[in-house]
């Protein structure tokens, strides 16, 4: 991370401000949805994070569709294929990109008719969710949340990475996944995220965010 600057600030304005930056936010291959990554592991909720820049994205008069990695899991035979807590699965296999691609970001491209598929696969009953399209209307913003998400060459416009240290991600992971940190230790080492994504959010302390906006 370097010697990146922080500065408090509380997770109500830090939503206000990715939203006012989004507005003037465009796709840098022309099309008309910016495609924005809220990358985390799960004990850092980019998914919350995600809801509130929405919602202050709604309330300024633009649309925003949130759309989770986790209802993107492959089926359990697949990825379990070499038992429940293989870590090199976990990073390399869980996360169906093939269909994120072709159901997310494959309609927001220029000349896309916008409709995406906000998910796919349902991991309790490990069935396909039979969820709706929902149209993106040109100038909406998707906010594509959830882990390991700067490694796979998705287009996004603008990426933020929902940072917790070592201590602090051990600490906030529920023991059932614990099995989970070798992945994003070895994420952090491969892709480096809190030294690529556009706008770092800290939350070692999840009442006091930072971030070097």
């Amino acid at each position: 991370m370097g010697s990146v600057r922080l500065e408090a600030i509380t997770w109500e304005r830090l939503a206000d401000r990715l939203a006012e930056r989004l507005l003037d936010l465009k796709p840098a291959d022309g099309g008309a949805r910016p495609r924005v990554a809220l990358d985390g592991s799960p004990a850092a909720r980019p998914g919350e994070l995600a809801e509130r820049v929405a919602q202050a994205l709604q309330v300024r008069g633009r649309p925003a569709l949130t759309v989770g990695v986790e209802g993107f899991l492959r089926p359990a035979s697949v990825r379990l294929e070499y038992g429940h807590q293989d870590v090199d699965a976990y990073y390399d296999g869980w996360f169906d990109t093939g269909a994120l691609w072709r159901e997310v970001f494959g309609p927001l491209e220029p000349g896309g008719d916008g409709r995406v598929l906000p998910d796919l696969w349902d991991p309790v009953t490990d069935r396909a969710t039979r969820s709706a399209y929902t149209l993106l209307p040109p100038g909406g913003v998707l906010l594509l949340h959830g882990p390991l998400l700067l490694r796979h060459w998705f287009p996004f416009d603008l990426t933020v990475h929902v940072l917790l240290s070592s201590g602090a991600l051990r600490r906030r992971t529920p023991e059932s996944g614990r099995w989970t940190l070798p992945a994003f230790e070895r994420y952090d080492r491969e892709t480096d995220p809190a030294g690529t994504a556009d706008v770092l959010v800290r939350a070692d302390d999840p009442r006091h965010p930072a971030w070097n906006g």
